[in-house]
């Protein structure tokens, strides 16, 4: 049991790097860093959406409006620490 736990920490913690990779694109593609006419950037951008938007859109319709500021990958982010933690601390110590 305790190697599921540990599976799940892992999907948890590459789902969160999934979503600073997705913030980080999102903006690069807004300041025009990188360009989406190239198929690989393109392609990358549709994984990294098709992921993480599932996740993030009721977030974002619970969130009141912050003009342009997105903040629900930082919640979402903070939400999977938690889960992390309560694992850690209270999960995985009482399972044999």
């Amino acid at each position: 049991m305790r190697a599921v736990l540990d599976i799940v920490i892992i999907v948890l913690d590459l789902y969160v790097w999934l979503l600073i990779a997705s913030a980080i694109l999102s903006w690069l593609i807004a300041f025009n860093v990188v360009n989406t006419r190239n198929q690989f950037v393109s392609a990358v951008a549709e994984f990294l959406y098709r992921i993480t938007e599932p996740v993030l859109a009721p977030i974002r319709n619970l969130l009141p409006s912050l003009g342009g500021l997105d903040i629900s990958p930082i919640i979402l982010i903070l939400l999977i620490m938690f889960i992390e933690r309560v694992i850690l601390y209270y999960v995985y110590p009482n399972v044999i």
